[in-house]
């Protein structure tokens, strides 16, 4: 299973949820995935784990961020846009697939987040998915934020279901937060999310004015009813806020990346380390729709992943302390076509990737069923095989880390289903 049970009430609720193998690679025709991704449990509040949801938007190439090496397939299709082998002594060893299993490594850009691979707390889910094959992007972001796989079904998104079914008994006006100018769908639901550009925008601010305005919300909050219990919450939490000061804020760890990406990553960092009541924070990184000028150790998508690596490789280290208590997941909305196209990039395609940062990740770890990617293995125009539904990862966070019991409200339609081990 992904991750062990942390809230034995919700083990007694429902089923255990399936074994994600990890691949040994020796040689392509004895591929035999053997170990499993775990979370380890521990003592916490009811609602569980701080979720953070990274969303790359555009559908991110997933084969050349955690590329298929060994599969001489994925050479042969990408002549021009393949990385090179680990191995490959006519290229700088810097510009070379980082091997991560024998198998599967890491795209040069990648590199800043080895440590928290090697720390066990990152792991990477190929091939998987959703099972609408749209391939149009409005489609099948809409579908996966609403965790559906018809058009039909409830309009509220996955997360905002898992906040309305889980009774937390906190009323924080950051309980749910979206990073940038717009609510994620997937936030929509009956419990209020927050939209969140800058902390600053929640600064009453220092003139006298500012200070008249704060007395008067505490007189009129003042009392015992449940309004003024949860004014007067407000009005601590954007006092506290208005501690924080995010343009001189110091890292604990290495530096966030001078960029929104980066920026926002520093501030959900900022706002776990207050305790303000955050549960649930989403943050997009988009720009990945890359069908022509894709490059390879350089260009459009390199210099993406270098601004998710670095984001994500500052937080980790940022929050060393408190990654115990923290899940973090990048997803996108579909995988980009197996083989490069005439303009040197590529096409929307299928089976994408995921990833899972955190301290209760048994990572270090590539879980996947892999389908191959030989012309009798591909799917539609030829795209990587979806063998590992999103929800399945999703499923088993929301019962194992965040205290849920409610994932048919979660995911209607849906039951996280096993996954089998691929040869």
């Amino acid at each position: 299973m992904l991750i062990n049970q942390r809230f034995p009430g919700a083990a007694a609720a429902r089923a255990a949820l399936p074994l994600f193998p990890r691949p040994s690679m020796a040689g392509l025709k004895n591929y035999s995935p053997h170990t499993r991704l775990t979370f380890s449990p521990f003592n916490s509040a009811p609602r569980g784990d701080t979720l953070v949801v990274v969303f790359l938007r555009g559908a991110a190439d997933g084969l050349n961020m955690v590329i298929p090496h060994a599969d001489e397939e994925y050479h042969r299709l990408r002549p021009s846009l393949r990385l090179p082998r680990p191995d490959d002594s006519r290229v700088a060893e810097d510009k070379r697939t980082i091997d991560l299993d024998g198998f599967f490594g890491f795209h040069p850009a990648l590199r800043p987040l080895l440590p928290a691979w090697g720390a066990g707390q990152l792991a990477c889910i190929q091939a998987c998915g959703a099972p609408d094959e749209s391939r149009s992007h409005f489609k099948a972001m809409e579908l996966m934020e609403r965790g559906v796989s018809e058009e039909s079904g409830p309009a509220t998104g996955w997360i905002g279901r898992h906040l309305a079914s889980l009774d937390t008994n906190n009323p924080s006006p950051l309980r749910a937060i979206g990073l940038g100018e717009q609510i994620p769908r997937s936030l929509y639901g009956p419990i209020p999310a927050s939209s969140l550009r800058s902390i600053a925008d929640f600064h009453l601010g220092d003139s006298k004015a500012a200070q008249a305005l704060a007395s008067a919300l505490s007189v009129l909050y003042a009392g015992e009813k449940d309004l003024c219990v949860t004014g007067q919450e407000t009005l601590q939490i954007m006092e506290t806020l208005g501690k924080l000061d995010p343009i001189h804020y110091s890292s604990s760890g290495s530096a966030y990346p001078e960029s929104d990406f980066g920026h926002g990553l520093l501030q959900i960092a900022m706002l776990i380390k207050a305790e303000v009541g955050l549960e649930t924070a989403a943050i997009d990184l988009g720009g990945w729709d890359t069908h022509f000028a894709q490059g390879v150790q350089d260009g459009q998508m390199a210099r993406l992943m270098e601004d998710l690596s670095a984001g994500l490789a500052a937080f980790h280290s940022d929050l060393e302390k408190h990654m115990s208590g923290i899940t973090l997941v990048v997803m996108t909305e579909f995988g980009r076509r197996a083989y490069e196209n005439a303009s040197l990039g590529t096409d929307h395609g299928h089976g994408g990737l995921m990833f899972v940062l955190g301290g209760s990740v048994n990572g270090g770890q590539v879980i996947t069923r892999w389908p191959g990617l030989k012309k009798e293995n591909l799917v539609g125009p030829g795209d990587l095989a979806v063998t590992t539904d999103y929800r399945d990862v999703l499923g088993e966070i929301f019962s194992k880390r965040l205290n849920s019991t409610a994932l048919p409200d979660i995911f209607p339609g849906y039951e996280p289903k096993p996954v089998e081990v691929v040869k």
